[in-house]
Order: C-alpha cells, then sequence, then structure tokens
C-alpha cells in the first residue's frame, strides 16, 4: 500500500510538473532547481549569479525553506522578486507549490527563474518541479565523499557547483576523486568550481547558465 500511495503521488507531482515547464518554456523563462544540503551556500550562490547576470538578463527567485523568510529577504534586498515557500516540515519542494508561487510572478518580466530548494541531499532528487535543469552545490567543508553517499543527486543534475573552493587548502577535500565519482555517475555534467561569496569561478557557471537561457528564449523567438 505505501509504494501504491508513493507512486501517486509521485505521478500527480510529475503530471503538474510538465504542466509548469510548458507553462516557462512558453514564456521564454529559464527555470533552475538549486539542490544542496544546508549550509553549502545556495543562497550566496543565487546573490553571486545575480550579480553575473542581472545587466543581461531578468532574474527572479523562489525560496523554499521549511520555516522562516530570511534567504527571500536577502534577495529582496537586491532588488530582484523573491517569493518565499515555508514547507512546514517537508523535506523537499513539490510543483504544486511551485504552481502556486510562481502566480505571484510575471513570468512576461522574467528570463532566469532560481528555485532554491529545500536543504537536503535525498528527497529533492525525486521531484519534478517544471524545472529544466536541476544543480547540485556541494561545498568543499562537506567533504568528497557525498557523490559515495547520496549518488542520486549527482545523477539527476546536469551540473555540479564545487563552492567555497577557496578553502581547499583548509580541508581534507580530495579534488580528483571527487571529480572520478561525479564522471562515473553522470559523465555529462560539467563541474565548476567556485567561491561564491568572493565571485571567483562564477563566470564560468553564468556564462553556462546563459547558454541555457538562451536556448530556452530561442524556442519562443
Amino acid at each position: 500500500m505505501k509504494i501504491g500511495i508513493e507512486k501517486g503521488i509521485l505521478e500527480f507531482n510529475d503530471a503538474l510538473a510538465e504542466e509548469n515547464r510548458a507553462l516557462f518554456s512558453a514564456h521564454g523563462v529559464f527555470v533552475v532547481d538549486l539542490m544542496a544540503s544546508p549550509g553549502a551556500g545556495k543562497t550566496s550562490t543565487i546573490l553571486a549569479t545575480i550579480a553575473a547576470l542581472r545587466d543581461r538578463y531578468r532574474i527572479a527567485v523562489i525560496e523554499g525553506d521549511i520555516a522562516s523568510k530570511v534567504d527571500a529577504e536577502k534577495v529582496k534586498a537586491h532588488g530582484i522578486p523573491a517569493v518565499q515557500i515555508n514547507t512546514g516540515g517537508a523535506c523537499h519542494l513539490e510543483s504544486r507549490m511551485i504552481r502556486r508561487a510562481v502566480e505571484a510572478i510575471d513570468l512576461d518580466e522574467v528570463d532566469l527563474l532560481i528555485i532554491e530548494n529545500v536543504g537536503n541531499l535525498v528527497c529533492p532528487t525525486d521531484f519534478d518541479l517544471g524545472e529544466h535543469a536541476k544543480v547540485m552545490i556541494l561545498s568543499v567543508p562537506e567533504g568528497h565523499d557525498k557523490p559515495y553517499k547520496y549518488p542520486d543527486i549527482f545523477r539527476v543534475s546536469e551540473a555540479v557547483i564545487l563552492n567555497k573552493y577557496d578553502t581547499m587548502s583548509v580541508f581534507d577535500f580530495d579534488e580528483a576523486d571527487f571529480r572520478r565519482v561525479v564522471t562515473s555517475l553522470n559523465p555529462q555534467a560539467p563541474v565548476f568550481p567556485m567561491s561564491a561569496t568572493s565571485g571567483a569561478g562564477v563566470e564560468a557557471w553564468a556564462e553556462w547558465l546563459a547558454a541555457r537561457i538562451e536556448a530556452v528564449r530561442g524556442e519562443t523567438s
């Protein structure tokens, strides 16, 4: 019975996610779902991305947290529209939550919609939100062994950000092993070493994102 219930939940979620994706694509909006553990630097990555791309693209953000609106307020302070979703205990966002949040966003005024998922390395992998790409953020202090422990999140990610790269000399992080395992799980996913707080390495990530934005915009032109 449990399997049947879970299957039903995912089927409903996926059907609505496809509707979300069609809506985003119709408006020429590229949507990225950022996933990471708590403290990996999701919000700082979003702010760095905004700084890198705001002169070229119109950006909006959906913030997902169990509670509080701290991160949404940080984004709004930079003049970027942000909608907060509080899950009330749920460890992930779902497509129905995104649909409600999008009602507060004028998609005709957005080129890039960034979704910050709840800090978790397990649940978000199973839930399609209607995004065009899932991206995983791992911070150096978390250790290079995360792909061994949480392979699914690396498998579903179209890119991997290795954040807090400037702390590499402080921690016992085997970058070669990390990259080897990520490649074995997902050969197509590029790895972007960067420091979101200093801005180092952000340009390469921003250009990858810009190419994806242009592709979606080109489909509606």
